[in-house]
């Protein structure tokens, strides 16, 4: 299996650095990251929306070492909300957001991050968008529920994800189900050991559907997150037989796969949200897209062969 090999070297500084150093990395990343700047990302918005999708917006960066660099991540959201408001992108573009970027792993990493993300927050309300907290590994994801919760106390529009290869995810489905909270379900991209996670592809796909019919049948709204045809597919039937209106639910895709999907389902009257990341820290996300889908690994290298 790839995919755990490239999860590691996710982590690895001489991966990173032999990764960044290669000649075609940088256009290959430009497919998944169409920029580092708000001012090269916001076009990218820009176009999407005038082609009837929505997008979510991710600063890219999770591993933080100070606690300067964590209000930098807040700031980075606080300029890109700022841009959107300027042009009128706010209910068109939300934000999602990694609590380690916001210092959730430093000394007191759980208030810091809390106290981090709520401007953000609060500045995407004032705009009429919202922030959806991302999962990352499973030893983060008590203190982000807990973070969502306290959000959700005076803006409860804020969103979380869910991954469905987690054992403890059916129990967290039902219970964020029952409090009408906006939820994006997705497979998983940490490596997670066997004690605590679903390490078989069919396992991990049976126990999405499982989790995303509770969503369905819950009070909250789903958001799926996912490319799989089969899914997409049976998330529609699932819609359909616990009477789901087509705003009532959302597909969610990352920006650079399967982008006639997300035309195709548009037309059709779903709501489409593009994940769209930028920034100058890439790197641990483009692995992780590498190690979702054997055939973006296989892009990659033949267009190291390729040029070189």
């Amino acid at each position: 299996m790839l995919g755990p090999v490239i999860l590691a070297a996710s982590r690895s500084d001489k991966m990173r650095r032999i990764v960044s150093a290669a000649p075609v990395t940088k256009p290959v990343v430009n497919r998944f990251i169409p920029g580092e700047t708000v001012d090269q990302v916001i076009p990218i918005v820009e176009d999407l929306t005038q082609a009837g999708l929505e997008v979510t917006l991710d600063v890219v960066g999770e591993d933080i070492i100070e606690v300067e660099q964590s209000h930098a991540a807040r700031d980075a959201y606080l300029q890109l909300i700022e841009r959107l408001a300027e042009l009128g992108l706010g209910e068109k573009a939300e934000m999602s957001v990694k609590l380690s970027m916001f210092g959730q792993a430093l000394e007191g990493g759980h208030e810091l991050a809390l106290a981090n993300v709520r401007p953000v927050v609060e500045a995407a309300a004032a705009i009429g968008t919202t922030v959806t907290l991302d999962a990352e590994d499973h030893t983060t994801l008590d203190s982000m529920f807990a973070i969502h919760e306290e959000l959700r106390k005076d803006f409860p529009q804020t969103g979380c994800v869910i991954q469905a290869y987690l054992f403890r995810t059916e129990a967290d489905a039902r219970r964020l189900a029952d409090n009408g909270s906006r939820v994006r379900i997705v497979k998983g991209a940490y490596k997670e050991p066997a004690e605590v996670a679903y390490q078989d592809k069919a396992e991990i796909d049976k126990a999405y559907v499982r989790i995303l019919k509770i969503l369905m049948d819950g009070e909250g709204y789903p958001m799926i997150g996912s490319h799989d045809p089969r899914l997409i597919a049976i998330g529609q039937e699932l819609a359909r037989k616990a009477g789901r209106k087509l705003d009532e639910y959302e597909f969610q895709m990352l920006y650079g796969i399967r982008s006639e999907e997300h035309l195709r389902l548009a037309a059709e009257g779903h709501r489409m949200r593009v994940y769209t990341a930028y920034g100058t820290d890439w790197y641990g996300y483009f692995m992780r897209r590498l190690a979702e889908k054997p055939a973006n690994l296989l892009f990659f290298v033949r267009s190291m062969i390729t040029k070189n």
